[in-house]
């Protein structure tokens, strides 16, 4: 198996390996790790993989996971995903985080 090879059952999304390098791979629980998969596919993946994620989880638990449970994203990943999902970073769990750490720092 190449280290591009995309999952071939349909117990996950078809995401490539690559996208989860550090993680092994076979014995991801797609749904107990959602947010952080979501997370990984927010920051890493390209448009198509935006797509699969959303078709695999469905748009709302996406947003449900940006909004309550997605800690950290880098400032391009956020940008992307306000246009993607039409939110205000003010929806977001990880916006909201960096602003009580700016506060603490204060």
């Amino acid at each position: 198996m190449g280290d591009d090879l995309s999952i071939e059952n349909s117990s996950g999304p078809n995401l490539p390996r690559r996208l989860f390098w550090d993680w092994r791979f076979e014995a991801i629980d797609w749904q107990a790790h959602a947010p952080a998969i979501i997370a990984r596919v927010i920051e890493r993946g390209s448009d198509e993989e935006w797509d699969e994620a959303v078709l695999f989880y469905g748009y709302d638990k996406i947003i449900s996971a940006l909004k309550n449970d997605i800690t950290f994203l880098p400032d391009y990943a956020v940008d992307k995903a306000l246009e993607y999902f039409h939110l205000q970073k003010e929806d977001l769990e990880c916006y909201r985080c960096m602003q009580r750490r700016r506060e603490h720092l204060s």
